[in-house]
Protein backbone atom coordinates (compact mmCIF):
# COMPACT_ATOMS: atom_id res chain seq x y z
CA UNK A 1 0.00 0.00 0.00
CA UNK A 2 1.50 3.13 -1.40
CA UNK A 3 1.83 6.63 0.52
CA UNK A 4 -1.08 8.19 -1.65
CA UNK A 5 -3.82 5.44 -1.05
CA UNK A 6 -3.00 6.04 2.84
CA UNK A 7 -3.70 9.05 2.14
CA UNK A 8 -6.94 8.92 0.08
CA UNK A 9 -7.92 6.13 2.59
CA UNK A 10 -7.98 8.70 5.94
CA UNK A 11 -9.25 11.27 3.53
CA UNK A 12 -12.59 9.74 2.57
CA UNK A 13 -13.22 8.51 6.28
CA UNK A 14 -12.64 11.24 7.57
CA UNK A 15 -15.05 12.82 4.73
CA UNK A 16 -17.30 10.32 5.99
CA UNK A 17 -17.03 11.04 9.27
CA UNK A 18 -17.60 14.61 9.09
CA UNK A 19 -20.77 13.82 7.26
CA UNK A 20 -22.11 12.28 10.02
CA UNK A 21 -21.32 14.51 12.45
CA UNK A 22 -23.07 16.94 10.69
CA UNK A 23 -25.86 14.88 9.44
CA UNK A 24 -26.47 13.72 13.25
CA UNK A 25 -26.28 17.10 14.87
CA UNK A 26 -28.80 18.19 11.93
CA UNK A 27 -31.46 15.36 12.51
CA UNK A 28 -31.30 15.46 16.14
CA UNK A 29 -32.14 19.15 16.45
CA UNK A 30 -35.08 18.42 14.20
CA UNK A 31 -35.63 15.83 16.55
CA UNK A 32 -35.54 18.09 19.57
CA UNK A 33 -37.45 20.84 17.48
CA UNK A 34 -40.54 18.26 17.26
CA UNK A 35 -40.57 17.06 20.67
CA UNK A 36 -41.80 19.48 23.16
CA UNK A 37 -40.20 20.40 26.35
CA UNK A 38 -37.03 20.37 28.18
CA UNK A 39 -34.55 17.85 26.81
CA UNK A 40 -31.38 16.21 28.18
CA UNK A 41 -27.64 16.85 26.95
CA UNK A 42 -25.90 19.51 25.29
CA UNK A 43 -24.54 19.37 21.79
CA UNK A 44 -22.94 16.35 21.78
CA UNK A 45 -26.09 14.21 23.12
CA UNK A 46 -27.78 15.92 20.23
CA UNK A 47 -25.50 14.40 17.51
CA UNK A 48 -25.22 11.17 19.54
CA UNK A 49 -28.83 10.96 19.29
CA UNK A 50 -29.23 12.29 15.66
CA UNK A 51 -26.93 9.64 14.59
CA UNK A 52 -28.59 6.86 16.34
CA UNK A 53 -31.82 7.80 15.10
CA UNK A 54 -30.50 7.03 11.43
CA UNK A 55 -29.51 4.00 12.28
CA UNK A 56 -32.77 3.18 13.94
CA UNK A 57 -34.77 5.38 11.55
CA UNK A 58 -33.42 3.65 7.96
CA UNK A 59 -33.48 -0.08 10.32
CA UNK A 60 -37.02 -0.24 10.77
CA UNK A 61 -37.49 1.25 7.44
CA UNK A 62 -35.38 -1.32 5.49
CA UNK A 63 -37.30 -3.93 7.90
CA UNK A 64 -41.08 -2.57 6.97
CA UNK A 65 -40.33 -2.07 2.94
CA UNK A 66 -36.80 -4.88 2.11
CA UNK A 67 -37.21 -3.10 -1.78
CA UNK A 68 -36.87 -0.01 -0.49
CA UNK A 69 -32.88 1.71 -1.16
CA UNK A 70 -32.49 4.11 1.60
CA UNK A 71 -29.01 6.13 2.03
CA UNK A 72 -28.84 7.84 5.33
CA UNK A 73 -27.70 10.97 4.24
CA UNK A 74 -30.56 11.71 1.44
CA UNK A 75 -33.69 13.34 1.23
CA UNK A 76 -35.60 9.93 2.94
CA UNK A 77 -32.83 9.33 4.97
CA UNK A 78 -33.02 12.14 7.10
CA UNK A 79 -37.34 12.15 7.65
CA UNK A 80 -36.00 8.20 8.95
CA UNK A 81 -33.19 9.91 11.03
CA UNK A 82 -35.60 12.55 12.49
CA UNK A 83 -38.33 9.53 13.29
CA UNK A 84 -35.72 7.74 15.03
CA UNK A 85 -34.02 10.22 16.53
CA UNK A 86 -37.87 11.14 17.70
CA UNK A 87 -38.35 7.46 18.85
CA UNK A 88 -34.92 7.26 20.92
CA UNK A 89 -35.99 10.67 23.00
CA UNK A 90 -39.70 9.39 23.18
CA UNK A 91 -38.41 6.84 24.98
CA UNK A 92 -35.65 8.24 27.02
CA UNK A 93 -38.20 10.35 28.38
CA UNK A 94 -40.92 7.70 28.93
CA UNK A 95 -38.19 5.61 31.19
CA UNK A 96 -36.65 8.50 32.73
CA UNK A 97 -39.98 9.72 34.19
CA UNK A 98 -39.83 13.21 32.84
CA UNK A 99 -43.92 12.70 30.86
CA UNK A 100 -44.92 11.91 34.76
CA UNK A 101 -44.11 15.15 36.26
CA UNK A 102 -46.33 15.02 39.36
CA UNK A 103 -45.29 18.14 41.14
CA UNK A 104 -45.76 22.17 40.00
CA UNK A 105 -42.87 24.38 39.00
CA UNK A 106 -43.34 25.89 42.10
CA UNK A 107 -43.49 22.96 44.38
CA UNK A 108 -40.13 21.73 42.62
CA UNK A 109 -38.32 25.06 42.99
CA UNK A 110 -39.66 24.66 46.94
CA UNK A 111 -38.03 21.19 47.15
CA UNK A 112 -34.94 22.34 45.55
CA UNK A 113 -34.19 24.81 48.09
CA UNK A 114 -35.06 22.35 50.66
CA UNK A 115 -32.75 19.91 49.26
CA UNK A 116 -29.84 22.67 49.04
CA UNK A 117 -29.98 23.80 52.46
CA UNK A 118 -30.10 20.61 53.95
CA UNK A 119 -26.79 19.71 52.12
CA UNK A 120 -25.38 23.40 52.84
CA UNK A 121 -26.31 22.50 56.77
CA UNK A 122 -24.92 19.19 56.21
CA UNK A 123 -21.43 20.95 55.06
CA UNK A 124 -21.36 22.98 57.82
CA UNK A 125 -22.29 20.47 60.51
CA UNK A 126 -18.96 18.26 59.23
CA UNK A 127 -16.79 21.27 58.84
CA UNK A 128 -18.03 22.65 62.70
CA UNK A 129 -17.06 18.68 63.70
CA UNK A 130 -13.59 18.37 61.82
CA UNK A 131 -12.59 21.63 63.56
CA UNK A 132 -13.99 20.38 66.53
Amino acid sequence: MTETEVVEILRTSLNELLRWVGFGTLTGLAAKAIMPGRDPGGAITTMLTGIGGSVIGCGIALFFWRDMSIDPISFKGFFAAVFGAFALLFFYRLLSGSFFNETSDNEDRWVHKLRRRSKRRKVLEDVLRDAA
